[in-house]
């Protein structure tokens, strides 16, 4: 009978040490996707804000020419 504890204990244990390692896994997986979402967005951001400086430079030499009419 204590073999069998002895057995079922190890069994319990192992299966606790690999929901362990896989939910690590899994917290590692998720901080590098966020980390790699994270950069796209602020890569994201950067092109904004260039398309929006692009933008009122337009708008400013076209309110010039308007002007000159």
């Amino acid at each position: 009978m204590d073999k069998n504890i002895g057995e079922q204990l190890n069994k319990a244990y192992e299966a606790y040490r690999q929901a362990c390692m896989d939910r690590d896994h899994a917290v590692k997986e998720l901080q590098q996707k966020t980390e790699n979402y994270m950069q796209q967005i602020r890569e994201q951001q950067e092109k904004i804000e260039l398309q929006n400086s692009v933008i009122a430079k337009l708008k400013s030499q076209l309110a010039a020419l308007n002007a000159n009419r």
